[in-house]
């Protein structure tokens, strides 16, 4: 798995919006688990905005690994 970071002009697509910040942990984990890197996009510009962790948190991965990535979500949710 490359991190991230490594990976030049690669786009990314939202596959997940989560509720809060232990959710989107949570989804990230197991989506790196799986071998696809993911990011996370707070709602809030401003971290220290959202109040005790609440807030959308979107779910990014690289755009050819989303269908994968969205399958994955999909068994976690089960």
């Amino acid at each position: 798995m490359i991190p991230m970071s490594d990976q030049q002009d690669v786009k990314l697509e939202k596959v997940y919006t989560a509720a809060g910040q232990i959710e989107a942990h949570i989804i990230k984990g197991k989506l790196e688990s799986e071998g696809i890197p993911a990011a996370l996009q707070y709602e809030s510009e401003v971290f220290a905005l959202t109040v005790d962790g609440m807030g959308a948190v979107r779910i990014l991965v690289p755009e050819p690994l989303a269908q994968k990535a969205r399958e994955v979500i999909a068994r976690t949710e089960s």
